[in-house]
């Protein structure tokens, strides 16, 4: 009687090459990945791509604006990434006031010019919390018009919502 079942040695055979093909692929998938992270990380290569357009303005001011944060970076993950570089007065990551959480950019405020500068040499184009973050100066604030008064109600006692039209 001859068996229908595949002897048990060719199979093996075959998953091992199988494996094998497997194996030889993730190996170069996790080398190209190792590479990559090394050029990432290597701060001459971001410095030369990203922050050689950025770098052109100097400081007037000891206050940075740094953008590009995640969602998860605190006042204090960020103090904690830019002390190294002088006295900090002030590093504040801007909330949404509805939502509560980082709008993604915050302002970073130094005793010095140069250790504002100094600090944004170094941390323009790093990882922060897994994002690239980018550093540049602080711009004032522009002026604002002053808010429009609140438009009276009409005799009617219905007043205007230039959104929808007429409301109660």
């Amino acid at each position: 009687m001859i068996s229908s079942k595949p002897s048990p040695k060719p199979l093996r055979s075959e998953l091992a090459s199988i494996f094998s093909v497997w194996l030889s692929q993730f190996d170069s998938i996790m080398a190209f990945a190792s590479a990559s992270r090394r050029i990432l990380t290597n701060s001459s290569i971001l410095q030369s791509q990203f922050s050689s357009i950025r770098l052109n303005s100097t400081l007037a001011t000891p206050k940075l604006f740094v953008s590009g944060l995640s969602r998860l970076t605190t006042d204090e993950k960020l103090k904690e990434a830019f002390a190294p570089f002088g006295q900090l007065v002030e590093a504040k990551v801007v909330m949404d006031r509805v939502s509560g959480r980082s709008k993604g950019f915050a302002f970073v405020t130094y005793a010095t010019l140069e250790e504002a500068e100094q600090a944004r040499k170094e941390m323009n184009a790093r990882f922060l919390d897994g994002w690239v973050i980018f550093v540049d100066p602080a711009k004032p604030r522009e002026e604002r018009p002053p808010p429009q008064p609140e438009t009276q109600s009409s005799e009617t006692g219905f007043r205007v919502n230039k959104t929808i039209g007429w409301c109660g």
